[in-house]
């Protein structure tokens, strides 16, 4: 295969915008997610737009159990993996029924740092590759209107971080994405501010050249470095009567 990337969670309108932009860029793709088969349009399209190899495999993050199994059982060990693994639900739903909120950090934390230790360790072994997080500028402060996936972006970006301490020396690169607002269908509803809100096609075209370019953290629109500064200098006595 020609450089393969792993797109995790490959159903969501962001990953397959990520799929599409590595498409493009030459490398041929593997789309995993639960279901995998709804996918088989995307894979049909991708293949003959861009004349890239596309493979398609079942995958569950959440099933703990089966994901080293998955690793070995990939064709071959990828270039680069891209997890797009994540749930939102509503903060309201995730803090009247604690069972949901727990889903919900197993989604966007449990789930995606463990097939990330798995892919992690074959790539160490290896002695190359990236491994790209997309996680969330909601993890950088634990603010009322959605600290349950806050909670678990901010223990996701902290894993990335150490991950990519760890294998800094081992060939192994670690890239974490902060998209922001996104146009997709997790946000369809929102009033999202327009400067704010960056389009699926905006993330794929971030992660890619991120990735080329070797990167370690990334906004994929900076404004979004100086809002998230901005809400983490204010002082936690004024901060907690916010309502943000």
């Amino acid at each position: 295969m020609n450089k393969p990337v792993l797109i995790l969670g490959a159903a969501s309108g962001m990953a397959r915008a990520i799929a599409r932009a590595f498409a493009a860029g030459g490398h041929d793709i593997m789309l995993a997610a639960r279901n995998v088969s709804r996918l088989e349009d995307d894979r049909a399209d991708l293949a003959t737009r861009h004349g890239v190899e596309v493979t398609l495999h079942e995958f569950d993050a959440l099933a703990l159990e089966t994901l080293g199994d998955f690793v070995a059982g990939l064709p071959e060990l990828p270039h680069v993996a891209v997890s797009a693994i994540g749930a939102m639900g509503t903060q309201q739903e995730n803090a009247a029924d604690p069972t949901a909120g727990a889903m919900v950090m197993r989604a966007n934390f449990e789930g995606p740092a463990a097939i990330l230790a798995h892919l992690a360790n074959a790539m160490e072994a290896r002695g190359s590759g990236t491994l790209v997080g997309i996680s969330s500028v909601a993890g950088e402060r634990g603010r009322s209107s959605n600290y349950v996936y806050g909670s678990a972006k901010a223990g996701f970006t902290a894993f990335l971080s150490g991950l990519r301490n760890r294998l800094a020396k081992k060939g192994v690169h670690v890239v974490t994405v902060l998209p922001g607002f996104v146009a997709t269908a997790m946000t369809e509803g929102m009033d999202l501010p327009e400067r704010l809100t960056a389009q699926p096609e905006e993330v794929g075209a971030a992660v890619l050249k991120a990735v080329r370019t070797g990167r370690n953290v990334i906004h994929v629109r900076p404004i979004w470095r100086i809002v998230m500064m901005v809400i983490k200098s204010i002082p936690e006595p004024v901060f907690k009567k916010t309502s943000i």
